[in-house]
């Protein structure tokens, strides 16, 4: 099976709903983020390892916590894996934090202050245009 074919995309799809459903509903470690979601999921072509891309909203040690917590239910997760979807074999979970929604919100905020800016030098050049243009009308 190749990595990027059609089977292999519905598995990942498969497995990604289903990490997503156990994280937020059976497991009950409180280290684990309520704002925790799976991102992205990628199964290696012979389902022996996946890796899990997780999203969690807060700061820095809500994270390491989340990821603490997800890399220590690792073997219940994998079980409930296996019972809900019927794979040849059941892949190791290897969690991976992922910062691109951070990423993402930070430079928006970055292009909004630069929006900002720019609106308020243009509005100062019209301001200064406009009293150039009044110092000429009061001249003639």
């Amino acid at each position: 099976m190749r990595k990027n074919s059609v089977k292999n995309t519905r598995i990942n799809g498969e497995v990604q709903k289903v990490l997503a459903e156990i994280i937020r509903g059976e497991i009950k470690d409180p280290r684990i983020s309520r704002w925790a979601s799976v991102v992205s999921v990628e199964v290696a072509p012979d389902l022996k390892s996946c890796k899990a891309w997780i999203s969690v909203l807060g700061d820095e040690e809500v994270r390491k916590a989340t990821l603490e917590g997800l890399k220590s239910a690792e073997g219940y997760i994998r079980r409930q894996l296996a019972q809900k979807i019927n794979l040849r074999n059941t892949p190791e979970i290897t969690f991976v934090m992922d910062q691109s929604i951070e990423y993402g919100v930070n430079m928006s905020r970055k292009i909004d202050e630069v929006m900002a800016q720019d609106n308020e030098k243009a509005q100062e050049r019209e301001a200064a245009a406009d009293h150039t243009d009044t110092e000429r009308e009061d001249a003639d």
